[in-house]
């Protein structure tokens, strides 16, 4: 098991403290993604791979709306924690676990879309790592189909290399939680510390750790045209209200 699968499967059942209100993050973030979807002609009948999904955050959200969702992820806690909030959202999702680098060895089929969301691509700690992800990636995707994914702005946040991210504070009727990471950079990768306290009925404080690499967009657009996509399109916060940037390639 390597150290994003530990990541992951240690925060499975805590990554909901992270929002303020996981439930309404979903339903937003499926109405920005559906927008995009619209936007490069497709309608809820399209077939979409989130091929990051994590705990069901936009899967979820996106199968609410009518979307036919298959949803995979390399941590087997996350999964187990996605398919019980399906259940609870009463979607249809087929999940499987996967990986994003060899999506072939577990699906057989194209999708019309492939999205990896929430800066799931820079656990690529190598050039060469990320591209056999993009590579794999792209092969799942059909001709004419899209690729969403969005990563953090890390051309602006490799000029400083901060040793830390700011805090979400969430205040509850219970009291607040608050969330923060800091950084251990060594050149463009660096060492991610993932802070959870929770200060509600009992104080309780969680540490996780995971590592990145900065991936910058130009990197990414490249190795996106090097694996066939004819287009490939980067959206911004202001633009998209999502809280990252957003890359959309068209294959």
């Amino acid at each position: 098991m390597n150290i994003t699968q530990t990541f992951y499967d240690n925060m499975a059942n805590q990554y909901d403290k992270l929002f303020l209100d996981w439930q309404s993050t979903t339903r937003e973030q499926a109405v920005i993604l559906d927008r995009i979807f619209t936007e490069y002609g497709f309608d809820r009948t399209a077939q979409v791979l989130d091929c990051a999904c994590g705990i069901g955050t936009q899967a979820i959200g996106l199968a609410s709306l009518g979307y036919r969702i298959t949803a995979s992820d390399i941590s087997d806690g996350e999964l187990a924690e996605a398919k019980e909030r399906a259940e609870k959202n009463a979607v249809q999702i087929h999940f499987e676990h996967a990986d994003f680098c060899a999506l072939s060895d577990t699906f057989s089929k194209q999708f019309d879309i492939v999205i990896a969301m929430d800066n799931a691509l820079p656990h690529m700690l190598s050039g060469e790592a990320l591209k056999k992800a993009v590579t794999s990636i792209a092969a799942q995707t059909k001709p004419g189909g899209i690729i969403v994914a969005s990563i953090r702005d890390y051309d602006s946040l490799l000029v400083g290399k901060p040793p830390y991210s700011p805090p979400y504070i969430h205040k509850t009727e219970k009291g607040q939680r608050v969330s923060f990471q800091t950084w251990v950079w060594k050149e463009e990768n660096y060492h991610l510390t993932q802070y959870i306290i929770n200060d509600e009925d009992l104080l309780q404080i969680s540490k996780f750790e995971c590592e990145y690499r900065a991936t910058r967009r130009e990197e990414l657009t490249k190795l996106f045209l090097a694996v066939g996509c004819t287009d490939v399109v980067w959206k911004f916060p202001e633009e998209t209200d999502f809280y990252q940037p957003i890359v959309v390639a068209r294959k």
